[in-house]
């Protein structure tokens, strides 16, 4: 197995080798936020979010976003592991999509969606882990035929071809990499230690992962309080 990347120190994720072999330059970067206090809505954050929804209008158009080039990269690692962007698309493509779209985003809760606008601004997906359900160390590596996967907002577990990227800890399956998380491992409002997980894929620098892990933890400990460790 081959150590991936942390920031800063604390939780690691290992990649094993059969990944890398296939993506030798896919990059992962961790982040812990503790003491955390998550609420369902901050009027702070309403209003925060509306200037990011502005700023995001400013950027982009839904005609040039298939042109940008995280996106470009976003999408071609999604053909190559077999999933159609046109109809799954990268978080956060889908995010501001939505926005382009008229449509605000989901409200779920001041942490999720304070680390949502960080990856609509910075066009990295994102994902966290509510620290207490996790179970040892971390590790990415290829599905197993037959193994289940429940995932947010999931009404029944789905069973898995076998070679799916997905990210697992000692018991059970976290995410299906890198646009599905598991519903056991969510953050809720009774989370109070988290690590967001910023995502890469061949052909985001590891400089634009640090900066999208940079922005998430600071605009959830802006929301949300806690430290950054």
């Amino acid at each position: 197995m081959t150590l991936g990347a942390v920031w800063p120190m604390g939780f690691r994720i290992e990649i094993v080798n059969d990944v890398l072999q296939r993506f030798p330059d896919l990059k992962v970067l961790l982040c812990e936020v503790k003491g955390v206090t998550i609420s369902k809505v901050n009027p702070r954050l309403e209003e925060f979010k509306e200037q990011v929804y502005v700023d995001v209008r400013r950027r982009f158009t839904l005609e040039g976003l298939k042109d940008e080039p995280v996106f470009r990269a976003y999408r071609s690692f999604f053909w190559r592991i077999g999933i159609d962007p046109t109809k799954i698309r990268p978080a956060a493509e889908a995010l501001i999509r939505r926005i382009l779209g008229g449509r605000p985003l989901p409200r779920i809760n001041t942490a999720v969606d304070a680390y949502n606008l960080a990856s609509m601004t910075t066009c990295i997906a994102l994902a966290a882990f509510d620290i207490s359900r996790l179970d040892g160390k971390l590790v990415m590596r290829f599905a197993n035929k037959g193994e289940t996967f429940l995932g947010i907002g999931m009404d029944k577990p789905l069973t898995l071809a076998g070679g799916e990227i997905v990210m697992a800890d000692a018991s059970r399956l976290l995410a299906i990499y890198p646009y599905r998380d598991a519903e056991y491992s969510r953050i809720t409002l009774q989370t109070k230690d988290l690590v967001i997980v910023s995502c890469g894929v061949p052909g985001i620098l590891l400089d634009q992962l640090k900066e999208a892990a940079e922005r998430a933890s600071k605009f959830v400990v802006r929301f949300c309080d806690g430290e950054v460790e």
